[in-house]
């Protein structure tokens, strides 16, 4: 519903009904959308095309630390999401003489087809169309005889308590066979993803080596991480 139709609907301003709606989706009971906001519960499943658009400027500074720790010759995990998606797109414009990328997602598959530098290994398995991934069996198969040097994983939540977690079963289940051919497993999730709990977990906290972060990380969450020996970047 857009602001207009708020308006009408509950007789008040635009004005008043943008401030409203910025005060809902800083709590996370909607997610605003251009000229509107569209409501939000607990395990639904979000378009990609909305989530790329929120905490733009965030995920555009996560996607450049974490694009610098790649070197030539690495084989990396890219796993699903807007924050991922803004990696590949870093990746490919770097100016590296040849990398292997292992991913499960169409979107970061494209980002990244046309570049010279980069050998892309497409993961198989279902298709879920909001976010562009693949998952299931089939994938978690074709990973049984690969291995790589870092896998960036863009998480749905992460609590330190909890882990890391993500609503999606099938894709629960394939992160944490990622995690286990990766040599060194990277977070990158903007202070939004903290503490917010999902079911199922991927994993416990420790399968964790860094966080990628923003900012705006509550400072008990980056202590707490960094106490269990996790390095947090805060970009």
């Amino acid at each position: 519903m857009n602001c207009d139709e708020l308006s009408q609907r509950f007789d008040t301003s635009a004005v008043t009904i943008r401030s409203d709606l910025r005060a809902l989706a800083a709590s996370g009971a909607v997610l605003r959308t251009h000229g509107g906001a569209v409501s939000h519960r607990e395990g639904d499943e979000v378009p990609l095309s909305i989530r790329a658009g929120h905490h733009r400027g965030e995920k555009l500074r996560i996607a450049q630390a974490a694009a610098a720790l790649v070197r030539d010759g690495d084989t990396i995990l890219l796993d699903s999401g807007s924050t991922t998606h803004a990696l590949a797109r870093q990746l490919a414009a770097r100016p590296l003489a040849g990398i292997n990328v292992i991913t499960n997602a169409l979107n970061v598959a494209m980002a990244l087809a046309h570049a010279p530098h980069i050998q892309l290994l497409m993961l198989g398995g279902a298709l879920r169309p909001n976010s562009f991934t693949l998952s299931g069996p089939q994938a978690e198969a074709a990973l049984a005889t690969l291995h790589a040097d870092r896998l960036f994983l863009g998480v749905d939540s992460l609590d330190p308590e909890r882990g890391l977690m993500t609503p999606h079963v099938l894709e629960a289940q394939l992160n944490a066979r990622m995690i286990g051919i990766a040599r060194q497993v990277i977070a990158v999730a903007d202070a939004s993803k903290l503490q917010r709990r999902n079911l199922p977990a991927i994993g416990g906290i420790d399968c964790l080596d860094v966080l990628i972060t923003d900012e705006r990380a509550p400072a008990s969450v980056v202590d707490a991480l960094r106490g269990r020996g996790i390095e947090v970047m805060l970009v």
